[in-house]
């Protein structure tokens, strides 16, 4: 169970970073909002700036499916289950909640997770969809896992 001043250091964190989600977001959407095309470019210009376009955009939705993810924590840390594993209902720690304040598995249940993930990728089955917390495989933050 968590004291009011965890909740609090949680809280804190999970704000603090959808603040930061949502500055970022509405930076880039200025940004691409006003940013000028050069006409007459070589094609290889034109196709590099159509790989950063691309990655920019597989990067907010990375980012979009991490404050969907914030929104959920800070819903659960108002009902008071954040510290709750959904797999097997054990407390989850406040060191591993206070470094991903995202989670919903104890480490136990992450690592068996994992374990499984692992499992189906070297038997040639690919990963498992659902399994990963973050939504990919490059880790997104420092706060991330």
């Amino acid at each position: 169970m968590l004291s009011e001043k965890e909740k609090k250091q949680i809280r804190a964190v999970l704000e603090d970073e959808q603040k930061r989600l949502a500055k970022t977001s509405q930076n880039a959407l200025a940004y691409s909002m006003n940013h000028e095309r050069n006409i007459g470019r070589d094609s290889i210009d034109e196709s590099m700036e159509e790989e950063l376009f691309s990655t920019e955009l597989r990067l907010r939705d990375r980012e979009k499916f991490l404050l969907a993810k914030i929104v959920s924590a800070l819903e659960r840390l108002t009902e008071g289950t954040i510290d709750e594993c959904e797999s097997c209902g054990e407390p989850i720690g406040y060191k591993r909640l206070l470094a991903r304040p995202v989670t919903t598995l104890c480490i136990d249940c992450k690592e068996e997770a994992e374990r499984e993930e692992q499992a189906q990728v070297q038997h040639g089955r690919g990963p498992v969809v659902g399994l990963r917390e973050d939504g990919g495989g490059d880790e997104m933050a420092a706060s991330d896992e």
